[in-house]
């Protein structure tokens, strides 16, 4: 795309042992992540969409280091963080940050708003109580808050608001780099909007670059500049956002998109809905050669035999199927 890439993911892997028995043996592996790799430009927003438990959650948090990965290599502004732990790690910490799901259950009800805002600068500088308010009253503001709401508790606000104290919180140590993990799913429609907006002004006045995951192929539209698709722990198809949505080349991708509701009733009548059969399989059980082969409805024997590869294709388009020339 002509421009630096800020992350670089290349086969990231995330198994998660199953074990059983008196003696815990382990019997199994939940591959909620399996060979991933994409990058992400400086500035850019990376749409990260698929069902729930696809494993897109997984996915960002194994790049933000909450998990270690099983496999694979992480870049974060030109440095491989993969194998960071301690110290080390602590001091990238700075860089990247997460905008988590659940505004209520990721506040420490205990904790006033102004509290929560100034823990990671607690953590991360050595800056005075008067210079730690002011930079507090300064998030708050920026997020569309009032600075005074600093000595309130998390429960005296509505989620929208509770969203807005967390990206603060998200601000804090002027990241380069976010994860914003569903930051709109437990939001009521009218305020999700909002959300987006805010996001999407904070990246411009900070030049943001951001992992957006959500399942909502509406919503993500507005705010991605390129939209990665995922299936049962891998990524089936990655390309910039209008191609994606006028020319899917993937069998999920066109059935995803074929169940986003259209706002024109003519259009929506003439529109032809792709009713996938079966249940998505268990990814501590994934089916042999392509992981949509059971759902697939052009699925071929060579698409039970083999695993697709990951190929890039024209206007920086990349797919995994065998049936997409």
């Amino acid at each position: 795309m002509g421009k630096e890439a800020i992350l670089r993911v290349d086969g990231l892997s995330m198994y998660f042992p199953v074990y059983r028995g008196v003696l815990r043996k382990k019997v199994g592996e939940i591959k909620a992540v399996d060979d991933v790799s994409f990058d992400i430009t400086r500035g850019e927003t990376l749409g990260l969409v698929g069902e729930s438990g696809c494993g897109k959650s997984t996915t960002g948090r194994a790049i933000l280091k909450l998990y270690d990965p099983t496999a694979g290599r992480i870049e974060l502004q030109g440095r491989d963080i993969t194998e960071l732990e301690g110290d080390e790690l602590r001091r990238i910490r700075t860089d990247m940050q997460m905008i988590f799901q659940d505004p209520q259950a990721c506040l420490n009800p205990r904790m006033t708003v102004g509290s929560i805002i100034a823990e990671p600068l607690d953590e991360h500088t050595r800056l005075k109580r008067r210079q730690k308010r002011e930079r507090v009253r300064e998030l708050l503001d920026a997020v569309g808050m009032n600075p005074d709401f600093e000595n309130r508790y998390p429960h005296e606000f509505s989620g929208g608001q509770r969203q807005r104290i967390g990206i603060a919180r998200a601000l804090a140590l002027e990241p380069k780099f976010i994860v914003c993990d569903e930051p709109i799913a437990a939001l009521d429609v009218s305020i999700q909007a909002q959300v987006v907006n805010l996001l999407e002004d904070l990246q411009k006045q900070h030049n943001l670059t951001y992992l957006f995951i959500s399942h909502d192929l509406s919503m993500v539209r507005h705010i991605a500049d390129r939209i990665a698709v995922m299936y049962l722990g891998r990524l089936v198809e990655l390309a910039p956002r209008q191609q994606l949505y006028s020319m899917p080349r993937h069998p999920y991708t066109k059935a995803l998109l074929s169940a986003v509701p259209e706002p024109d009733p003519a259009r929506e009548a003439l529109r032809e809905r792709i009713i996938l059969k079966g249940d998505v399989p268990s990814p501590a059980n994934p089916p042999s050669g392509c992981n949509f082969s059971t759902r697939c409805p052009i699925a071929e024997d060579k698409c039970r035999r083999e695993a697709p590869a990951w190929r890039k294709m024209d206007g920086g388009r990349f797919v995994a199927c065998h049936m997409v020339q």
